[in-house]
């Protein structure tokens, strides 16, 4: 088992390296960001912008750049930001309010999913099983932001219920985890219910029956937890997909995240704290996917690793 965490552990270090490189050297074509300290300027000379590109330090190579971020992101240091002060301050606000939508959404879809899947697929074909393919359906039809739009348009608008914007209090979470929580449901109740048919028909369910369990022993002690494998899998996998979401959401409901963050950055070329952003992401996306990779062992002793 040591042996399979530090092989994880080595993969997911050659991950960030390999995004934190890219974001890095990708982020450097969209234009110069002394342009966007002297744009106000109109007697700007290139004296000005080489002082300018010096004190930000980006006179020196790109490996030079690079490695010094690198550096400090391992000593815990996120730098500076061209135009906002230091990054960590920002992070401390924008990480937290981005997690807490990501997991509340990701929780949204669970409680959801796991019983509706269930349930579908125990009665198969029925009235019900009908109804909740279509909700399904619709849930992968309905585009993220369009479907922000329209609770903003009926709970804000029409009905004053909720805040339309920003995170002023705890309510002004609800729409925008129901918005990413509706979405991720719809795949996940499939995913669920595809899962639960397969396994219910196994020869190990039907002796179980045979021995006279309880049908609801039978579900959800027997089967539930062997179909919940693919389903623990498919939301690791997911909770990547879930931070690109993300962004689009936070922008519609202007929730101080790192999507709004990054978007930020992008609009007046601030490097450090694009970076920084997508390193922490894919920090969070990791390690998620880690533990994804621990939890098997949990749920089904047959694929520990010795």
């Amino acid at each position: 088992m040591l042996s399979f965490v530090l092989q994880r552990v080595l993969q997911a270090v050659f991950v960030l390296l390999a995004v934190t490189l890219c974001v890095a050297f990708l982020i450097r074509f969209t234009g110069d960001p002394a342009f966007m300290l002297t744009q106000e300027s109109a007697s700007v000379t290139e004296a000005d912008l080489l002082r300018i590109r010096e004190s930000l330090g980006l006179n020196q190579s790109f490996p030079m750049q690079y490695w010094q971020f690198i550096s400090n992101l391992v000593q815990g240091e996120l730098g500076q930001s061209f135009f906002r002060g230091q990054i960590a301050e920002l992070m401390r606000i924008a990480f937290p309010a981005t997690m807490v939508l990501a997991l509340s959404s990701m929780a949204v879809s669970i409680l959801l999913s796991i019983p509706f899947g269930i349930y579908s697929a125990v009665h198969k074909g029925g009235w019900a099983d009908q109804v909740i393919r279509i909700f399904s359906l619709l849930g992968l039809s309905f585009p993220n932001f369009w479907l922000a739009m329209m609770f903003v348009l009926l709970l804000s608008v029409t009905f004053p219920i909720f805040p339309a914007s920003g995170f002023t209090s705890w309510s002004s979470l609800i729409m925008p985890s129901l918005t990413m929580g509706i979405i991720l449901t719809a795949t996940n109740i499939r995913l669920m219910r595809t899962a639960m048919i397969e396994t219910l028909s196994a020869q190990y369910i039907m002796v179980a029956r045979a021995k006279g369990l309880q049908e609801r022993t039978v579900i959800y002690k027997h089967a539930l937890r062997n179909s919940a494998i693919v389903f623990v899998t498919y939301v690791g996998l997911q909770f990547g997909n879930l931070i690109g979401g993300v962004v689009i959401v936070e922008l519609v409901f202007n929730w101080p995240g790192m999507g709004t963050l990054a978007i930020d950055a992008i609009a007046q070329r601030d490097y450090p704290i694009l970076q920084a952003c997508v390193s922490i992401l894919a920090i969070a996306i990791v390690a998620v996917n880690l533990s994804v990779d621990l939890v098997y062992g949990l749920i089904d002793p047959r694929i520990r690793v010795k």
